[in-house]
């Protein structure tokens, strides 16, 4: 970052969820402990989806890169604010802001994916069940898919950083929030952001608005195929199979849509925070325990799983 005379700025300072010393230990006890919640229940998905063959499907594939994202979404953020809280230090580098922004935006960028490829899947899998096998099943297919999403997330947030590059800041500057995330970044810019912010816009189209779109439209043909079905027993076995999917879509959307309103309609940044702390960390906690509690496939790999460790000697 520079400021406006051009001198180079080294850091910048993240001023967190809350001034009060006494808060720092509980701050960091619950966040500690979220943490290392998220990180269990998410590698504890990824190893029961590797162990189980009968999990080696597509949805439990991109479930399973669903799983590592969270891991990677959660670690951008909350080993960097434990790390300040321990150190009682506000002060990130230019640099490690510059990541944090960038790794931020494809984890992000890879969430709104999966969760898009996951609800097409089960689209497939219920409205054209012939055509499955063909269609998404192919281990070749789903691999290109993942390459293909890393790819454009990655080329996104390139550009995003490219352009924060071109931007100048004052020399001490203060971001009110415990990450760097772009909006954050662009509201302490000293600079001119209008760039920054077109494409702010665009890229939130192409990530996020496509993708939901894509959400909605899969679950739309989803329903329409179930009221066709004429048994009863037969709709609610096939619409379970999306619930876990649709409950993890409702959580991250909503979250999402409760940080943007929080920025927009209120210039609050402690509501802005608490906001994103349900994005950024409760959302990446709670889906292991989304899928592991709703859906039975995942249930009986759990219970494989533990009662081979419980009968090794």
């Amino acid at each position: 970052m520079e400021a406006g005379n051009h001198t180079k700025v080294s850091e910048c300072f993240l001023l967190g969820l809350s001034d009060d010393p006494g808060l720092q230990p509980v701050l960091c006890g619950v966040f500690l402990s979220i943490y290392l919640v998220t990180m269990l229940g998410n590698l504890l998905i990824i190893l029961v989806i590797s162990s189980d063959s009968h999990l080696h499907t597509p949805m439990y594939f991109f479930l399973s890169n669903l799983s590592f994202v969270d891991i990677c979404f959660i670690s951008t953020t909350i080993p960097k604010m434990l790390v300040n809280i321990l150190a009682e230090s506000k002060n990130i580098s230019y640099i490690g802001c510059l990541v944090q922004t960038c790794f931020f935006t494809i984890f992000v960028g890879m969430d709104d994916f999966l969760l898009t490829v996951m609800a097409y899947d089960r689209y497939v899998a219920i409205c054209q069940p012939l055509q499955f096998s063909v269609i998404v099943s192919p281990q070749p297919v789903c691999a290109l898919i993942g390459l293909m999403s890393w790819f454009i997330v990655f080329w996104v947030a390139l550009l995003h950083i490219l352009l924060i590059m071109r931007l100048t800041f004052c020399m001490g500057t203060e971001i009110p929030h415990f990450f760097c995330g772009l909006a954050q970044i662009l509201e302490v810019a000293s600079s001119d952001t209008l760039a920054n912010k077109i494409f702010l816009y665009v890229a939130t189209v192409l990530l996020g608005v496509f993708p939901l779109t894509g959400i909605l439209f899969s679950y739309y043909q989803i329903i329409s195929s179930l009221g066709r079905m004429a048994s009863t027993m037969g709709r609610y076995k096939a619409f379970s199979t999306c619930g876990s999917h649709l409950s993890v879509v409702s959580l991250f959307y909503g979250t999402g849509v409760g940080v943007y309103l929080s920025s927009a309609l209120t210039h609050s940044s402690q509501r802005s925070s608490i906001a994103s702390v349900m994005f950024t960390v409760v959302t990446p906690m709670l889906n292991p325990f989304i899928y592991s509690l709703r859906n039975k496939d995942v249930k009986g790999a759990l219970r494989n799983l533990f009662g081979r460790a419980a009968s090794c000697p």
